[in-house]
């Protein structure tokens, strides 16, 4: 991450009107996150139930438009945040960018890597900027840890595991069709764990190969709310990826990163531990551990207990990236790599056999870069 640019226009940054598409419950955190930010203002949603739309206006002072076609109308939303089910995505996306409207896209792109491509080719074809939420590259202990991980602190990466285990009650899959489903959710690993899988992939790199078993263990759902992966990395390290839906009371995300010189250990976006080698170590860094206790915390044990911090700095890179003429810090194809792993963690599990992805990911630029 770099210190941001003002991007001033004729002498004053240009303010940015915003439109947020569905206003389920990550909408209210996309809202905050909106009005925290100097530089933005929330001009109208939108939602396939009028009444819910209108009640979300009102507490954010904001119109409610009837539809997607009025709201993207608008020419004072500049910007829109797509906060539909995921399966949704791409095709509320696309029509957002034909209209000429920059995307803040809610995690993941889509639930297809079909759907994704489209997406990613509608906004180059708009000349739209898009980024993908991935709020938790923005947290403190993230850009820490990338800032070890180019300065080479950790040595040559050997290992690394992402771990989510959330707890969802039966009554949060019942509160809408969509959830739990594959058409238009995922399960804990598409939904939930593709965070730190994103994390896992923004710190080793590439994945050549994914082997990895799923199953349903609690929930009466038609996706998995339990999944394990390993992951072998083109640099030739290993991995793990756990994701569950089904770990009473929940506990915080954590992601471990081992080098030859090192391992960062982060939790809920925190590091709580970081040991690095004498040669390598910084004051204050080498041993440093974290007091924290266990205790189920923020969004492992409630979903609409998210710190709105992190997507206001996804959103406010976005604006920047508008106005310096840059992409954004997260991409539309950082979205379909992290895609990627969840899809091939779903074919490995239900095939039963290894799945190979450097020929995809090859095949998937091509493919982009000629569109």
């Amino acid at each position: 991450m770099t210190e941001r640019n003002l991007g001033h226009v004729d002498g004053a940054r240009k303010p940015r009107g915003f439109g947020i598409i569905g206003v389920g419950v990550i909408s209210a955190i996309h809202a905050q996150a909106i009005a925290s930010l100097p530089h933005a203002r929330l001009v109208a949603v939108t939602d396939v139930e009028r009444e819910r739309a209108e009640s979300f206006a009102s507490s954010f002072g904001c119109a409610a438009e009837p539809d997607l076609d009025a709201l993207l109308g608008r020419e004072d939303v500049e910007v829109v945040s797509v906060c539909v089910p995921s399966g949704l995505h791409a095709e509320v996306g696309i029509r957002a960018a034909a209209a000429g409207k920059h995307l803040v896209v809610e995690k993941p792109i889509d639930v297809s890597l079909e759907a994704a491509d489209r997406l990613i080719s509608a906004a180059r074809a708009a000349g739209v900027v898009m980024t993908v939420i991935s709020q938790h590259r923005f947290d403190r202990g993230l850009i820490e840890l990338r800032r070890l991980l180019d300065a080479g602190r950790l040595g040559r990466l050997v290992l690394g595991e992402a771990s989510t285990k959330w707890y969802r009650s039966q009554a949060y899959y019942d509160s809408a069709a969509w959830r739990g489903t594959w058409a238009l959710d995922g399960g804990s690993l598409m939904n939930q764990g593709i965070h730190y899988a994103d994390l896992l992939l923004w710190s080793m790199g590439p994945v050549a190969e994914v082997t990895a078993l799923f199953s349903t263990e609690t929930h009466k759902i038609e996706v998995e709310d339990t999944a394990l992966a390993v992951l072998r990395f083109a640099s030739g390290a290993v991995g793990t990826v756990v994701a569950s839906t089904a770990v009473f009371p929940g506990f915080a995300q954590r992601l471990e990163i081992s080098g030859t010189a090192g391992t960062v250990v982060i939790e809920d976006g925190e590091i709580i531990r970081c040991d690095l080698g004498a040669d390598t170590a910084e004051p204050g860094m080498r041993g440093r551990r974290s007091t924290r206790g266990s205790a189920p915390s923020g969004a492992g044990a409630k979903p609409a207990d998210l710190e709105i911090a992190s997507h206001a700095a996804q959103i406010g890179d976005l604006l920047d990236a508008i106005d310096e003429g840059r992409p954004p810090s997260v991409t539309g194809a950082d979205g379909r790599a992290a895609l990627e792993i969840v899809r091939a963690v779903y074919e490995s599990a239900r095939d039963g056999c290894p799945v190979r992805l450097a020929a995809m990911r090859h095949v998937a630029e091509n493919q982009l870069a000629s569109s």
